[in-house]
């Protein structure tokens, strides 16, 4: 194995508390550049602080260590962290949606995650239940208002962002997890609504973006993950965005109708993807790891993703010490049991 490995463009994910000597070897392949950890992989702050230096030890260069830690139904790492509400909660409590970024990102940071895939930016039309209230409102202006504080909170604490799910999943009613969801508005209604939250945290320096696998028939036949028209003339051409564009899932059922795994990883990085996700699935995992060719990623893709390494200002052992923590934790907590 060579020393200071670049960065690969696959992020795979693990299956217990601890590595196994196969996983190890996955971790060291070239294409390999992140690891997400689910709530499987967590029991602890301490076994979970351990499973990431053994992670970081295994690829010996540089690796990513996501997590999913949105709050309320999506939050994989619950004993020792903070109770997180669901962002809708704070329409009443806009003053608060900063800190619940900052607060979440400091926690993740001081046990040595990167990046959370927060926030989401879908607008909730009142028809998506898989999104509901992990949108921040209804109002695409106040969502896009509430997401850029959660956002400016997490990179205060030095977190990069990742908006989900381009360009909205809010208007279908099936999951892309158990389904392919077909959105049949065109684009001027998507524009009006959807891809406001999108612009607004582009002004502001948004790091990464995660499309949708979600087909728009009225725009073009691709779901967006899988197409060029949305990633690279919308997104990177007529929004300017220049962060990451992770995929979805690979896995997920939405995914399925543009062929095997290593056809998707294939699809999906053609048409703009920076970097592939493959969970839950180790077979798949290795089929991609293997499919694609082994050579160093592109200049730009390199420096997206370096970009979304984190920046901890604090050890876990301060944070546990510091009373602004605990008072914020203990405010941030209680929006969990309100109405």
């Amino acid at each position: 194995m060579s020393q200071n490995m670049p960065i690969g463009s696959v992020m795979i994910d693990v299956e217990g508390l601890t590595l196994t000597a196969f996983e190890k070897e996955k971790i060291q392949h070239p294409n390999t550049g992140a690891v997400i950890l689910f709530a499987r992989n967590y029991q602890d702050p301490m076994q979970v602080i351990a499973l990431i230096k053994d992670i970081r030890k295994a690829r010996n260069g540089t690796i990513l260590i996501a997590v999913d830690q949105e709050g309320g139904r999506v939050q994989r790492f619950k004993s020792g962290f903070t109770r997180l509400p669901a962002v809708a909660k704070f329409k009443d409590n806009p003053s608060l949606a900063e800190k619940a970024g900052e607060l979440m990102s400091t926690e993740l940071l001081s046990v040595g995650i990167d990046f959370s895939f927060a926030p989401v930016l879908d607008v909730d039309c009142g028809i998506s239940t898989i999104i509901g209230d992990r949108s921040f409102s209804s109002d695409a202006n106040q969502a896009a208002s509430l997401a850029a504080l959660f956002s400016q909170g997490m990179r205060k604490a030095g977190m990069a962002s990742t908006g989900k799910h381009f360009p909205g999943h809010g208007a279908v009613r099936a999951d892309s997890h158990l389904a392919l969801p077909i959105d049949e508005r065109d684009f001027k209604a998507i524009e009006a609504q959807d891809l406001i939250p999108f612009k607004a945290l582009i002004d502001k320096g948004l790091e990464a973006i995660m499309p949708a696998h979600i087909v728009y028939p009225s725009v073009d036949k691709n779901a967006a993950g899988f197409s060029p028209f949305w990633l690279q003339t919308v997104l990177r051409t007529q929004l300017g965005f220049d962060g990451v564009i992770f995929s979805d899932d690979l896995s997920m059922e939405g995914a399925a109708s543009v062929g095997s795994f290593s056809e998707r990883a294939r699809q999906a990085l053609n048409a703009g993807c920076d970097m592939v996700l493959v969970c839950n699935n180790p077979n798949a995992a290795i089929e991609v790891l293997e499919a694609l060719p082994i050579e160093r990623i592109n200049e730009k893709s390199e420096r997206r993703l370096l970009a979304m390494q984190g920046r901890p200002q604090i050890s876990r052992q301060a944070l546990l010490n510091s009373d602004d923590w605990q008072q914020l934790s203990a405010q941030i907590g209680q929006l969990c049991d309100v109405g």
